[in-house]
């Protein structure tokens, strides 16, 4: 038994989407397991907004402890951002942690890592070193990595990205995903399509006229069946998005803002397709054997396994992609490897975490070359 005079090493996620608190779900609770390791939580984002479904409710029923809410208020992502960086040096100050978690390349993210590494506290980043456009994502990725000081990237192109960049060896631990950990392993009948869009621009109409696109083309697709919508993430342009779901919730789709990942995943295995630019379409898909149909430039850049169909914008050519994989409303199953790797990143990286020496070496960054 762990001697429990021993302080336990404080790691506090900061959590701010549904989407990276999903992909995490498995390294929480392989921290929350390590005897060594006292897990901490700090939630803002999307996580607080009834719009978009007020998802710190599902992160309580899921039994976390929720230690701190941060506001993300603000006229435009830059302020949010900025006031919520002084809200978690705050929190921060309080709550003492050892090591501030984050995950991708979500402003959110961006905050936690900002306020962390200027107060002195070690900053880990999971899924630094890949790639994708987003809106502002790319940059901001690569941004925290330069602040973070120890790296749980994903795949071996990552890793090889964040050392080119000038990170040290020995900061790197190649993990996988945390994502592929908890997968439904059934094999179910596949049919039918979720389509999860997030936009691309802040032109509220474009990304309107996008999305009512998607709407058209799985309703020629799917044999008269509803499709799945989930509402997107809280990136300018959004409004537009969320009103063509509104739109194909009338038209008789099922439509929701939220879903808890277990019944999530379960939905991912058993549709015919995933239409969109999810970047669970990326990651978790090949793993539970759905084809994806990535639309448009949010994910460029991206590694990818061999289920994605890469299209531009144009009816015809998402409803051709669609039937390409999903003939007469019937889905094929995918059955190729997935280049995120196998499950068990969550314990992998809650190991790391443990036993990495937060010493002056580890926090005093200095660029490689």
């Amino acid at each position: 038994m762990p001697d429990e005079s021993i302080q336990k090493r404080r790691i506090c996620f900061v959590t701010g989407t549904r989407a990276e608190y999903g992909l995490m779900c498995s390294t929480l609770s392989a921290i929350a397991q390590e005897p060594t390791l006292a897990l901490q939580m700090v939630v803002t984002g999307t996580h607080l907004s009834a719009a978009h479904g007020m998802t710190i409710k599902q992160i309580r029923r899921d039994g976390w402890h929720v230690d701190a809410r941060v506001a993300w208020r603000g006229r435009t992502t830059g302020e949010c951002t900025g006031l919520a960086i002084g809200a978690m040096s705050r929190v921060f100050e309080r709550m003492r942690p050892d090591v501030v978690l984050v995950t991708g390349d979500r402003p959110e993210a961006f905050a936690g890592a900002t306020a962390a590494h200027l107060n002195g506290i070690c900053v880990a980043h999971v899924h630094g070193g890949d790639r994708a456009l987003g809106q502002v994502d790319d940059a901001l990725r690569h941004a925290i990595s330069r602040l973070a000081h120890v790296h749980f990237p994903a795949t071996k192109q990552s890793r090889d990205r964040l050392y080119a960049g000038g990170e040290d060896a020995w900061r790197l631990h190649r993990v996988g995903t945390p994502g592929l950990d908890d997968l439904p392993m059934t094999r179910v009948p596949k049919s039918g399509a979720i389509v999860i869009y997030h936009p691309e621009s802040a032109d509220e109409e474009v990304e309107y006229e996008h999305a009512m696109m998607l709407v058209r083309a799985v309703e020629k697709t799917s044999s008269n069946q509803p499709a799945i919508f989930i509402r997107p993430n809280n990136d300018p342009g959004w409004r537009g998005v969320a009103r063509a779901c509104d739109e194909a919730a009338a038209r008789g789709h099922r439509v929701y803002h939220d879903l808890p990942r277990v019944e999530y995943l379960k939905q991912l295995a058993a549709a015919g397709v995933l239409v969109g630019n999810s970047s669970s379409g990326i990651i978790e898909a090949a793993s539970v054997g759905t084809f994806v149909v990535n639309i448009g430039c949010r994910q460029l850049g991206r590694e990818r396994s061999t289920n994605i169909t890469d299209v531009a914008w144009g009816e015809a050519s998402i409803v051709r992609a669609i039937r390409s994989v999903m003939p007469d409303g019937i889905g094929k199953r995918f059955s190729g490897a997935n280049v995120y790797g196998k499950p068990g990143a969550g314990r992998r990286i809650a190991r790391v975490l443990a036993d990495v020496k937060l010493d002056t070496k580890l926090m005093q960054k200095l660029i490689r070359y």
